[in-house]
């Protein structure tokens, strides 16, 4: 029964988590519009945010990557590129191993494409120990804690 509950569990944290981005976004005065698919992604509408986009990657073989909220700031920096969050919940230590070689494979593609200029955010919640916090920063990938979420402010919200 774990294993089927175990998703529904990480589905339903995961909306808490972009809810909880909503709401602060919206305090801040910034609007949720989807992005159109045909747009290049560095003409995100200024003072917008989606959630769930899909973000094209590579050069020969394009492919979609899911991420789970893109932001533009009202003032976005020269490159036009937003700010890309994944929002990431464990339940114990052991579930994590998998995931974090998803976002670095993530990174490794958004940098491939778009540049050392993007800025993918981990948006964590539940246990993460330094190991895994560890292997995230090598990657280059910085991250926010869900009950400090006010630390969005420092990526310029």
């Amino acid at each position: 029964m774990w294993v089927v509950s175990d998703p529904i569990v990480r589905n339903a944290q995961e909306k808490r988590q972009l809810d909880m981005i909503a709401e602060y976004l919206q305090a801040r005065g910034y609007v949720r519009k989807p992005h159109a698919a045909n747009t290049p992604l560095n003409q995100m509408e200024p003072g917008t945010f989606t959630f769930r986009m899909n973000v094209v990657v590579g050069s020969q073989r394009k492919v979609n990557i899911p991420i789970d909220a893109v932001i533009q700031r009202k003032n976005p920096k020269p490159s036009g590129l937003p700010i890309l969050i994944e929002a990431k919940s464990a339940g114990d230590f052991t579930n994590t191993n998998k995931r974090r070689k998803e976002e670095a494979t993530k990174i490794t593609q958004l940098h491939q494409t778009y540049g050392k200029d993007v800025e993918f955010v981990l948006f964590l919640c539940g246990y993460f120990d330094s190991g895994d916090l560890g292997y995230e920063a090598a990657e280059g990938i910085d991250w926010i804690w869900e009950h400090r979420v006010s630390d969005l402010d420092q990526l310029g919200i």
